[in-house]
């Protein structure tokens, strides 16, 4: 698991979501209107050389795993710890008093007003191309959302968790990601989550409801000039 787990990105864009990436050797990035997220087959190695063949100037881009200084051209614009949890437990008992829809591009409107509110990690129209993303709404609204992103190896990433302000505190997020956990089970897969080590919130929520740590990583926005 960890091998795999370790480097995620890079196992996704080499796989599942080839289709959806960019790159040449060693070194792997969405395309353009995606997540903009780089990978290496060497996180410890980084060949940002090749990587900034693919970066336009001043594009800000997401890596983990490297820690070295930035050489010649490169800059880091932030830097922070990335908790890596896996769910290694029985599902949870489902709860029936959500309503979750599956989103579709008929809901575009409405999940990037609701990423753009509440900043769920690198969210772009592109990001609902790559997993399923289920929906609670109230009328037009959408209140909260979540899905799943990278992949591999019969791994499934539960990301883009988000609830609207006016409706935090009320419970929808564990709800949502209990949904996902039923989702991924359903499909014979097992889930994981990457958050950062900053969102206290977050992190509290996911060890309480049972998911396991199992590593801690640099994550980086880089951009190269």
């Amino acid at each position: 698991m960890s091998n795999l787990l370790d480097n995620i990105v890079w196992h996704t864009l080499q796989g599942p979501h080839a289709r959806y990436a960019e790159g040449l050797g060693a070194v792997r990035r969405y395309a353009a209107g995606f997540p903009p997220f780089a990978a290496f087959a060497d996180t410890g190695n980084p060949d940002l050389a090749t990587l900034a063949q693919y970066v336009a100037a001043g594009e800000q881009i997401y890596c983990d795993g490297w820690a070295a200084p930035a050489p010649a051209g490169w800059h880091i614009e932030s830097e922070s710890e990335l908790q890596k949890m896996v769910w290694n437990t029985a599902t949870p008992t489902a709860d029936t008093t959500l309503e979750t829809i599956l989103l579709g591009p008929q809901h575009q409107s409405a999940i990037l007003d609701l990423a753009a509110l509440t900043s769920p990690g690198p969210f772009t129209v592109g990001s609902m191309a790559l997993g399923d993303y289920l929906g609670v709404f109230d009328g037009p609204r959408l209140l909260a959302m979540g899905g799943g992103r990278l992949c591999a190896g019969g791994y499934r990433e539960i990301s883009g968790v988000c609830t609207h302000p006016a409706y935090q505190g009320q419970g929808m997020a564990k709800k949502l990601v209990s949904a996902l956990l039923h989702r991924h089970a359903q499909h014979h897969e097992k889930s994981f989550l990457r958050v950062m080590r900053a969102n206290e919130a977050a992190f509290r929520l996911y060890v309480n409801m049972g998911f396991q740590h199992y590593g801690t990583s640099v994550a980086r926005v880089i951009s190269y000039y």
